[in-house]
C-alpha cells in the first residue's frame, strides 16, 4: 500500500523539480525544448540568419 501512496504523491505536484525518469522530469523537459526552439526561431526572424549563421559556425 506504500507504493500506491508514493505514486499519488508524486503525481500531486507536476511542477516539482524532481531528478530520475519521473513524469515531472518530462515535462520540464518539454518546456525547455519549446523555450529553446522558440529562442532559435527569434534569432532566425531578428537577425535575418540561420542560427548556425547567426553564431558563425557556417
Amino acid at each position: 500500500m506504500s507504493a500506491n501512496t508514493n505514486i499519488t504523491s508524486l503525481n500531486k505536484n507536476r511542477n516539482a523539480w524532481r531528478w530520475g525518469f519521473t513524469p515531472q522530469t518530462e515535462i520540464w523537459n518539454g518546456r525547455l525544448a519549446m523555450i529553446g526552439f522558440v529562442s532559435a526561431v527569434l534569432i532566425e526572424v531578428f537577425s535575418g540568419q540561420g542560427l548556425l549563421h547567426y553564431w558563425g559556425l557556417l
